[in-house]
């Protein structure tokens, strides 16, 4: 391959700042004082903070070389499958900074903060189209919150009709954190196999669907990065038993603007606007949850509700069948403006073609790797695509060898050993955000670390060579790990 990415330039190392610290080092002049200076009485204030003395250019240092040592979607490709890790438009940063906005206290009357009511009453009506449902909530703090929102408000319509349900089935292709969200709610997850083309058939869900089960929690496209084909069908088998469909929403991105899930059989289903909506992810800030609903789901929804009558917002408690509150306020609200700046900055036919770059630059990364990785799945897949370390498994090579030797070349690894229904799997989700030139780098890389496999093994057995820290000891960490802060 060409020049690789990763280097192993100067990188410095950083004590703690108590460590730099010494005493009479000042980093800011405080001006003239016109009063004369008394101590502090020691017995009201105790002995204070232990705050090292540092000039200027200590301080700055410090930070700027930590800074080095990060890598985030701002450095480079990020290719986390399942995650989503775009790049994230620095004007959707603006608007949320602006001081309306920042300086609009959640308790202020509808009078005073018209302009964050419209904002978060025009997201709901956008995301309720783009999706093809009905009716939004914006409180849910993330994507596992909106999933236990979706089973609060399950368990609300069954209520209404008298019926008391104990099960929700769950595909081993959902998100992790599905089972869970079922589980914590008191739902017995039930599990159920895809199908050798890695999809959910109607077979399976009919075997399993009775009048016990409160519905299915379907990820949609899938962790392997497939389109459940057969989602109406499996929704006509739920529907007909009084269950519903809850579609896990995280992987959006790869159908804005070309599906309506509120037309596939869905009745609920969350979004994460840290993934899908360009707003930052994980470190990189707070998520938010959106959940969507169809009418007969709608009376349910947490309040307060934000309304518009005659051109006026306000927030309205006036549901008597909600589930009620789920956060002490309305939800991640700088996360909102930033999607709502995202979706106007795009419109609709830029969302729809950021959908089709995410599918093109996956299926492109799948059929210029499969020749190297092995791919379990040889099908047309939408924004993801997975691999394994099968044909690596000769060399004594696994996938973890390879995830680390790709940091040597400059790349953040992609997610490794999930979907768990593939062994040792590779998820590689390369986003719509990043170019032709980018990708090929990072199949380069990939193709080169395979040669390495077959030739040095030894070589990825010891990577990374070129980082801050090298190979780490993943045992002890697992079964010893350091909690201190």
């Amino acid at each position: 391959m060409k020049e690789p990415l990763g280097a192993t330039g100067l990188m410095l190392n950083e004590p703690l700042l108590w460590e730099k610290g010494k005493k009479g080092r000042c980093a800011f002049s405080l001006p003239r004082r016109d009063v004369e200076p008394r101590p502090l009485d020691r017995e009201l204030t105790g002995e204070g903070p232990d705050f090292p003395d540092l000039s200027e250019v200590d301080i700055v240092r410090h930070y700027t070389r930590l800074s080095q040592w990060n890598f985030g979607v701002d450095t480079g490709m990020y290719p986390l499958g399942s995650c989503t890790m775009k790049y994230n438009p620095k004007t959707n940063e603006k608007q949320a900074s602006l001081p309306g906005f920042t300086g609009a206290h959640p308790l202020l009357p509808a009078d005073l903060c018209q302009g964050a009511l419209r904002m978060m009453f025009e997201l709901e009506q956008y995301l309720a189209e783009i999706t093809g449902m009905d009716a939004i909530t914006l409180q849910p703090a993330a994507g596992a919150h909106g999933e236990l929102c979706g089973m609060l408000l399950i368990h609300a319509y069954h209520k209404s009709k008298g019926s008391q349900r104990s099960k929700i089935i769950v595909p081993d292709t959902a998100h992790g954190t599905n089972p869970a969200s079922a589980a914590l709610f008191g739902y017995r997850p039930v599990p159920v196999t895809s199908n050798e083309q890695g999809m959910l058939s109607p077979e399976a869900v009919a075997e399993l669907m009775d009048e016990d089960t409160a519905g299915i929690m379907v990820t949609n496209p899938n962790t392997l990065g497939l389109f459940e084909e057969n989602i109406r069908e499996i929704a006509e088998i739920v529907h007909s038993k009084g269950g519903l469909v809850y579609c896990d929403g995280a992987n959006v991105n790869a159908v804005m603007g070309i599906v309506k899930m509120g037309e596939t059989g869905v009745d609920v289903m969350q979004l994460n606007l840290h993934k899908t909506f360009s707003t930052p992810h994980g470190g990189g800030g707070p998520g938010s949850g959106p959940v969507c609903v169809n009418k007969h789901l709608e009376p349910f929804l947490p309040v307060p509700r934000v309304v518009e009558e005659n051109g006026k917002y306000a927030l309205s408690e006036n549901y008597p069948e909600s589930i009620g509150k789920l956060q002490a306020f309305h939800g991640s609200f700088g996360v909102m403006i930033k999607a709502y700046s995202y979706i106007c900055s795009m419109g609709p036919e830029n969302l729809k073609k950021a959908s089709q770059l995410a599918v093109l630059n996956a299926n492109y990364v799948k059929e210029k790797l499969k020749g190297t990785l092995h791919l379990p799945y040889d099908r047309p897949c939408m924004h993801e695509c997975v691999f394994s370390d099968k044909d690596q498994a000769a060399d004594n090579v696994t996938t973890l060898d390879m995830a680390k030797r790709l940091m040597d070349y400059g790349f953040h690894p992609p997610t490794i050993y999930f979907p768990l229904v593939v062994h040792g799997a590779i998820m590689v989700e390369p986003t719509e955000t990043e170019s032709k030139e980018n990708i090929d780098q990072f199949i380069e890389a990939f193709k080169a670390i395979a040669r390495e496999a077959g030739q040095s093994a030894d070589l990825l057995h010891g990577a990374p060579k070129n980082c801050k820290v090298k190979r780490l000891d993943e045992v002890t960490a697992a079964r010893k790990p350091c909690l201190a802060g």
